[in-house]
């Protein structure tokens, strides 16, 4: 029950406010098997400089009068990788449309309306993801048009699409 998001195009927030993690997935195809490496990373325990998942796990016991444990990493790991695997599962037997729902459940981005770019540049509105994964937006001007994550960054704060300053 505590709010946990999906910033794309791989962040995990605490409500639209605090990042508490993210995943990077790199992929190679030979022949016709993909070889998926994943990294995730999660702040399970370090209070600073912003908000760990314990924390949250303790301010829902308070505002909930209940008593749910805070995690440890082992723990974090296992249940991460468990749901993982079913969702890896659920993706080979279904397909996208197998997974989306539950990733469409947990984003921040559906209806937001962004700009592109720069603080001055088109203002479109989010859709979804097309069928590669990238950010599908919709523009009054151009119709629809899907946005690499690669080379590009999401600025929730000032509801901004740039490119990546290296």
């Amino acid at each position: 029950d505590i709010d946990l998001r999906v910033k794309w195009p791989n962040d995990i927030y605490y409500s639209n406010l605090m990042k508490l993690g993210g995943v990077l997935v790199t992929s190679t195809v030979v022949g016709s098997t993909f070889h998926l490496l994943i990294g995730c990373g999660f702040n399970v325990t370090n209070s600073n400089p912003t908000v760990c998942i314990n924390d949250l796990i303790q301010k829902y016991n308070i505002e909930n009068n209940c008593s749910l444990e805070p995690f440890n990493c082992s723990q974090l790991i296992a249940l991460t990788l468990n749901c993982l695997e079913a969702l890896i599962t659920s993706f080979q037997e279904g397909g996208p449309d197998a997974v989306l729902p539950t990733y469409y459940k947990r984003w921040l981005h559906s209806g937001t309306q962004i700009r592109l770019w720069s603080e001055e540049g088109p203002e479109v509105q989010v859709v979804g993801l097309d069928d590669n994964g990238f950010l599908q937006v919709y523009s009054k001007e151009e119709g629809m048009v899907s946005v690499e994550p690669d080379g590009n960054s999401f600025d929730m704060l000032k509801n901004l699409v740039v490119i990546k300053q290296h």
